[in-house]
C-alpha cells in the first residue's frame, strides 16, 4: 500500500508541475472563480493579525496570498507538491507586494513542521488529490496550536458542477475511459454528504461543520472555455490524448453545443458548487 501511495504522489506532482504554465496563463480567471471558497475559509478562520498560517495544497498562492495581506506581524506559509505552482505562487506575492508569504514544496502526509506550530491551517481543493486523506488530516490537526481552526474545501457532487461535467461527460460519452479505484484521487472524492465532515471527527477535530458555497465560472465565450479546460483540467487533456483529430473534434462540437443550450445569450458563466468544511482542535 505504501508504495502504491508512493506512486500517486509521484504522480501527481509530475502532473500539477506540467500543467502549471496552464495555470499561470488562467490566474486571473480561475481564481476568480475559485474566490467565494476562498473567502469562506478566511471567514471561518478569521486568523489574528499575528497569526502563522499554513496553507495546503497552496497552488498558485491563494487563500494563503489573500490571508498574508491581511496580516500585519503574522506570516503565511504556502506548500505544495508541485514546484511549478509554487513558483507562480511567488511571483504573485512579488507583483503583489506580499512580504510574509513563504513556500516549501512538500508533502501533505510528511509535513516538515514541529507539533502545534500553526494558528490556522487552510487548504482549497487539495483533499480530493491526497493520496492517503486520514494521513493528511492527521498532518495538518499536529501542526495546529491547540485552540487553532481548519477550513478546507472540496468539490460537491457532479450534478452541481457542470463546468467540469459539461466536458468530461461529453469525452466519457465518445471514449471508453476506465473508471478509477473508489479511494483513487479525483474531482468528486469527497462530494459525498458527511464524508468530509466524518473525516474531520475522526481525526479528533472539534465543532465541525460543512457549508456549501457556490460561484461561477465566468468565461464570457465557448471558446475560452474550450482553451480553459484545455489547459488547466488534467483529466480532460488526460482522456483526449486518447482520441484522433476527428474524434476530438466531434467531442469539441459536442462541448460547444451542450454549452451554447445552456446559454443561449453567449454569456458563459458556469455554475459551481464546493463544501467548505471547519473544525479546531
Amino acid at each position: 500500500m505504501e508504495l502504491e501511495i508512493e506512486q500517486i504522489r509521484d504522480q501527481q506532482k509530475e502532473t500539477w508541475n506540467k500543467f502549471s504554465p496552464g495555470w499561470k496563463k488562467w490566474d486571473e480567471l480561475t481564481m476568480d472563480f475559485l474566490k467565494p471558497m476562498g473567502d469562506e475559509i478566511i471567514k471561518l478562520l478569521n486568523p489574528k493579525s499575528d497569526a502563522i498560517v499554513l496553507d495546503v495544497a497552496a497552488g498558485t498562492g491563494e487563500p494563503g496570498l489573500t490571508i498574508a495581506s491581511h496580516l500585519n506581524g503574522g506570516k503565511v506559509i504556502s506548500t505544495d507538491l508541485a514546484e511549478g505552482m509554487l513558483e507562480v505562487a511567488q511571483e504573485n506575492a512579488k507583483k503583489r507586494g506580499i512580504k510574509n508569504f513563504e513556500t516549501i514544496v512538500c508533502d501533505v502526509c510528511e509535513l516538515p513542521f514541529e507539533d502545534n506550530t500553526f494558528d490556522a491551517v487552510s487548504c482549497r481543493f487539495g483533499f480530493m488529490f491526497f493520496p492517503d486523506m486520514e494521513l493528511a488530516i492527521k498532518e495538518m490537526k499536529r501542526v495546529l496550536k491547540p485552540g487553532g481552526k481548519i477550513a478546507t474545501a472540496v468539490w460537491n457532487i457532479p450534478d452541481k458542477n457542470f463546468w467540469i461535467t459539461a466536458t468530461m461527460e461529453t469525452i466519457s460519452k465518445n471514449i471508453e475511459i476506465t473508471p478509477p479505484p473508489p479511494r483513487a484521487p479525483g474531482m468528486f472524492r469527497c462530494a459525498k454528504e458527511g464524508f468530509m465532515t466524518d473525516l474531520f471527527s475522526q481525526a479528533g477535530l472539534k465543532n465541525v461543520s460543512a457549508k456549501e458555497v457556490t460561484g461561477k465560472l465566468n468565461c464570457k465565450t465557448t471558446d475560452v472555455y474550450w482553451s480553459l479546460m484545455n489547459e488547466v483540467a488534467a483529466p480532460v487533456v488526460a482522456a483526449l490524448s486518447k482520441a484522433d483529430e476527428a474524434l476530438k473534434q466531434k467531442i469539441k462540437t459536442e462541448v460547444y453545443s451542450l454549452v451554447n443550450e445552456r446559454y443561449p445569450e453567449g454569456a458563459v458563466a458556469i455554475d459551481s458548487s464546493a463544501l467548505v468544511i471547519y473544525g479546531e482542535k
